[in-house]
């Protein structure tokens, strides 16, 4: 039997960096970011992402779509300071269902991992509906870039 989890692949070839340098209303008074602003950083990497795979929130709206987060993790390793610049690596998750799925590691200046996560977004068309499957732009860009036949 093979299991939802075992469906769902990481594609390296779909792997970009995105460098953010943390700002200072992102912090606490100790000068640490607030555990919210990492899935922030998530959606700079996956914006990033989008931009260069032509796949961008502009793109999907542009073929009638949005693609909400329905399911979001984080796992918080280390602390990112005020000043410190941190590398976002977005990983694209293939999936057979219509939805999109990304990982990502956030590194601080060491290389070291500060925190891990992943997204999950559904599509709705133009009437909010869900989308059972793939739209059509999304199944091209899939096929363009070698997931599907």
């Amino acid at each position: 039997m093979i299991k939802r989890k075992e469906l769902c692949k990481e594609i390296p070839e779909l792997t970009i960096a995105h460098d953010i340098r943390v700002r200072f209303n992102e912090t606490d008074p100790l000068g640490i970011v607030w555990h919210g602003y990492y899935i922030t950083y998530f959606e700079d990497g996956r914006e990033a992402f989008g931009r260069q795979h032509g796949i961008s929130y502009l793109d999907v709206q542009a073929n009638g779509y949005t693609t909400p987060i329905v399911k979001s993790s984080c796992e918080h390793k280390l602390s990112l300071r005020y000043g410190d610049v941190a590398r976002i690596e977005t990983t694209f998750v293939d999936t057979p269902a219509a939805k999109m799925i990304f990982r990502y590691k956030i590194y601080d200046n060491d290389n070291q991992v500060v925190c891990s996560g992943e997204t999950v977004q559904v599509f709705l068309d133009s009437n909010g509906d869900l989308s059972l499957s793939l739209p059509p732009f999304f199944e091209a860009w899939k096929r363009k870039c070698g997931l599907i036949e």
